[in-house]
């Protein structure tokens, strides 16, 4: 069991204490205490119902499943505080990132952060060490989220500009505005970035966060995106990080990965990729299709597989090559790295993470060799293996894939695919349109809570 910290550091200025976590989805969930509540139960837990991994998106609670332990009385777990994630959110406020646990004093084993944190003792149980880095795309408009509503978040106006490429300075300057906004608030709690650019779709950002310790990285995530929202709606304007929240370009969440042993990069190698590096891409590969439900986990998710359009859509990986589903990295005895380019902007990160890593570690305990990287580009290529390209048969490529169940354990897999496919019943029964573009349903329903 982690220790838990019973002494939390608030100060006499602290009016609130806000206790934040992830759901499966990647929604931002908590509560607000006051400083004395949180003082007092900071070292037993706070009670959440359950129900919180029981509902879906539209808020509807998930049948057709079972999670054992809670059906039909939603009894309680705890939110157990990380207090090394204390932070001064603002005046006032502060804000720590915690677990559920049983009341057993067990981890809930569907908890995406307890989730991750399996997987990375199990690599360090090895002799690894992970680093990852994320890049988080999101796309801005220039009206507030109260005028996205009325407009159901459609036929929004992209901030700064129509203009829809890359790298672009000459963006107006709500867009300048916003982007060094979002900066400073990350500096103010603790959050290190280390760029900002313009990406591709109108109004689209992509903002990199540093490399560090996996948990810590999902921490920040989960942090940076909240910011984005607040940031938002303080200057009166609308982001979401919604897979395709247009019919134009999609949005990622690249994740970028390299282990080290004994303090040195087990990714490099003078010629190449180091047998490291080759067993870690070749169980990747075979985690790839079952992995691809989490990556990808909403309807919209799908929307993006479009050949030349930038998302990966096949089975492969290259020497820097983009357009493959993992970018190998190779030649630097610092850089050397993977770069997993499957996961959507709409990924829960705890989840993304727990999911390479276990395909990393069966690539690494069995040795798996990949095939011939791919030099050419990997779209439109008859002859290599696609990706899954719907819900349903992303999660029914996840329930068959031994690797993943051993991996990331059997409850939770089966947890997984019951919701991808309580979604598509979902998509399928209560308005979506797999014929459009994008449906009016895809849009209340993810535009602003993954």
């Amino acid at each position: 069991m982690s220790e838990i910290i019973t002494t939390p550091n608030t100060r006499d200025d602290v009016h609130t204490v806000r206790l934040e976590a992830t759901n499966h989805e990647g929604s931002f969930l908590g509560k607000n205490l006051s400083p004395k509540k949180f003082t007092t139960n900071a070292g037993s837990g706070f009670a959440f119902a359950d129900l919180l991994f029981g509902l879906d998106l539209g808020n509807a609670p998930t049948f057709g499943f079972a999670y054992p332990g809670w059906r039909g009385h939603l009894a309680d777990v705890q939110f157990r505080p990380d207090m090394a994630t204390l932070v001064q959110w603002e005046a006032g406020l502060q804000s720590v990132i915690g677990d559920f646990w049983q009341a057993d004093g067990t981890p809930v084993g569907i908890c995406p952060r307890n989730l991750a944190r399996k997987l990375i003792d199990r690599l360090d149980s090895r002799g690894f060490k992970a680093t990852v880095a994320v890049e988080i795309e999101a796309t801005l408009f220039q009206e507030s989220i109260h005028e996205a509503r009325i407009k159901g978040y459609r036929d929004l106006t992209p901030l700064g500009g129509s203009a829809g490429t890359a790298y672009h300075l000459a963006k107006s300057k709500d867009w300048v505005d916003y982007m060094s906004a979002v900066a400073r608030r990350l500096d103010e709690i603790g959050i290190e970035w280390e760029a900002w650019s313009d990406e591709d779709a109108a109004g689209q950002v992509e903002l990199n966060l540093a490399p560090g310790e996996p948990l810590s990285v999902c921490d920040d995530w989960a942090r940076t995106r909240q910011v984005m929202r607040e940031v938002a709606f303080e200057l009166g304007h609308t982001v979401t990080f919604m897979a395709k929240p247009t019919a134009g370009y999609g949005q990622a969440s690249h994740v970028n990965l390299s282990l080290q042993r004994d303090g040195v990069n087990a990714f490099y190698a003078e010629e190449g990729p180091s047998p490291t590096m080759r067993h870690a891409i070749g169980g990747l590969l075979a985690t790839m299709r079952g992995a691809t439900s989490i990556m990808l986990p909403q309807i919209t998710s799908y929307r993006r597989l479009v050949d030349l359009s930038g998302p990966p859509t096949t089975v492969t990986w290259g020497i820097n090559n983009k357009t493959t589903a993992v970018r190998a990295v190779c030649g630097h005895p610092a850089y050397s790295r993977l770069e997993y380019r499957v996961p959507g902007a709409d990924a829960n990160l705890y989840l993304a993470v727990a999911a390479i890593l276990a395909g990393v570690i069966a690539g690494l305990d069995a040795a798996i060799e990949p095939p011939e990287p791919v030099t050419d580009m990997a779209w439109c290529v008859p002859d290599l293996e696609r990706l899954p390209d719907t819900v349903t048969k992303a999660a029914t490529a996840l329930e068959a894939d031994p690797i993943l169940r051993e991996q990331l354990g059997d409850e939770f897999v089966d947890y997984w695919v019951g919701t991808r496919r309580w979604e598509w019943m979902q998509f399928h029964t209560a308005g979506g349109d797999p014929f459009a573009e994008l449906s009016e349903w895809e849009s209340a329903r993810y535009f602003e809570l993954p």
